[in-house]
């Protein structure tokens, strides 16, 4: 072949890129011109709800219909593994809008004020284009104003304090107006309201909704249209529950004192309630949580969002009923801290999966700030978990710390810390004398057998209590917080 062929061939090829990179050309502009869409999320929380009381997960009451969560979870991931670092409403809701422990953020217990100068991440979504909308209980200070509009959201519909199961007083946008009805309903409509809108309005735009119930927070109240559904449900006692001597050995005495106080089954809220009929409420007042998510299910299938949207599930702390001889929550057994997860997002999230990997309150605002593609301008304690959801795996991530601060309202439970692995939890308790405990979680599930004194753990518990206060050391949490008391303590005991 001649050079002159060989330039002839290299023209040819040449003017054969150019005609094809034309032609390319506005696709390749077109799709630097349009980044892809960030999807929209859903967070919707709810109160006390225990991690087994959905109908899909083995453990729970045979009774119990969750037929929404279970769509949820069949359609999206169930996380087992999921844990709050302190189970206590307002410190919980703190957590999971800073991403921090409670001794960094300082909402410590429920009548603390939010630290001036605090910032929560949805102020961060708002910042990057998102709108955002909080629908429910806010519960982080009890002042007058604390059910006033906070930074960061484009909506605005709470209440004060605890708020009430039926005609709420609302705060919306800053306007007080009571409201007729249940308020799970209430509050699910007001958030299906505003889904509406933000589509009408600019589909194109990415949102974030909050939505936080009051249910099921004691002292439970059903719609009427589900009170008395479960009323001949048999009740499973859980093996701890009784008062024997083989379920208190070597526990720590305040555990078997508190069974006869306003948390305990013997003299629950100072012997106002049957322990039967606040079980089979508490199972009744979830219906309407479970309701109200499948309506918001329902609008993302039918106005084509689902495909853009993910959906979490979980609460703000567990639920105890029975074990121990105890109820509510505070204190570091598995019911207490443990709660219930699921997440959806269809194209993104494997439907039918389970994610194994322990996932903590505090990497719920780093998770969805990754998912947005947005960056925190504060440091997290929390991690994002948005590769395991993914289904990309991640490793396990050993262990977490937990943390409850004495209230002077509930004097029962002692301040707490604790930590908690794959395999052993170790529970120190502050300012009481009194033993501390270590469980094999493998073994004993049921946290029976306190191994504290056992001879052949005692380098095991000289290990974790060394790495629980380095733990503590390393995120400036030696501090022991001690506040003004209001001395209206539920204090009484069992006669």
């Amino acid at each position: 072949m001649s050079i002159r062929d060989l330039g002839v061939r290299s023209a040819e090829r040449g003017l054969r890129v150019a005609m094809a990179c034309l032609i390319l050309w506005p696709a390749v502009a077109d799709t630097q011109a349009r980044p892809a869409q960030r999807r929209n999320v859903i967070f919707i929380l709810s109160d006390d709800h225990r991690h087994d009381f959905m109908s899909f997960v083995k453990g729970a009451p045979p009774f119990l219909r969750t037929p929404n969560l279970d769509r949820m979870a069949a359609r999206g991931s169930y996380v087992p593994n999921a844990f709050v670092t302190t189970a206590l409403c307002s410190p919980s809701r703190a957590s999971i809008l800073t991403g921090r422990y409670a001794h960094r953020h300082g909402v410590v217990d429920n009548t603390s004020p939010i630290p001036k100068g605090t910032m929560f991440f949805p102020e961060l979504l708002q910042r990057a284009g998102y709108r955002t909308a909080y629908v429910g209980k806010w519960h982080m200070g009890e002042d007058a104003e604390s059910d006033m509009p906070r930074p960061g959201f484009d909506r605005w519909v709470s209440f004060r304090g605890q708020g009430v199961y039926v005609d709420p007083m609302l705060n919306v946008d800053g306007t007080r107006r009571q409201v007729r009805g249940y308020t799970t309903d209430i509050l699910t409509e007001h958030a299906l309201e505003w889904l509406r809108g933000v589509r009408r309005s600019d589909p194109d735009k990415p949102f974030f909704l909050y939505l936080a119930h009051k249910a099921v927070h004691a002292e439970f109240v059903p719609p009427q249209r589900h009170a008395g559904r479960y009323a001949n449900a048999p009740i499973p006692y859980p093996e701890t529950m009784a008062n024997t001597e083989s379920n208190y050995r070597g526990k720590p005495r305040w555990v078997r004192e508190q069974r006869n106080s306003w948390h305990g089954v013997d003299f629950a809220y100072h012997g106002a309630l049957k322990f039967d009929d606040f079980y089979r409420s508490y199972a009744e007042t979830l219906l309407a949580v479970d309701e109200g998510i499948g309506r918001i299910l329902d609008y993302l299938d039918q106005s084509g969002l689902s495909a853009s949207t993910m959906v979490v599930y979980t609460s703000d702390n567990g639920f105890v009923l029975g074990e121990h001889g105890l109820i509510d929550k505070r204190h570091a057994y598995e019911q207490s801290m443990r709660v219930p997860m699921v997440a959806y997002a269809p194209g993104m999230i494997a439907a039918g999966d389970t994610i194994t990997q322990m996932v903590r309150n505090i990497d719920i605002a780093p998770t969805i700030l990754a998912l947005a593609g947005v960056q925190s301008t504060w440091d997290m304690d929390g991690q994002s978990v948005l590769s395991a959801l993914r289904g990309e795996g991640q490793p396990s991530r050993g262990e977490m710390l937990y943390e409850y601060y004495w209230e002077y309202a509930f004097p029962h439970t002692p301040t707490t810390f604790a930590l908690r692995g794959d395999r052993y939890k170790f529970i120190f308790y502050h300012g009481i004398w009194d033993t501390n405990e270590l469980y094999d979680l493998v073994a004993d599930p049921l946290e029976r057998y306190n191994l504290i004194h056992a001879p052949m753990m005692q380098d095991t518990v000289r290990a974790m209590r060394t790495r629980l206060f380095d733990r503590l050391e390393a995120t400036d949490g030696m501090r022991v917080p001690v506040r003004r008391g209001d001395w209206q303590a539920a204090e009484r005991r069992l006669p």
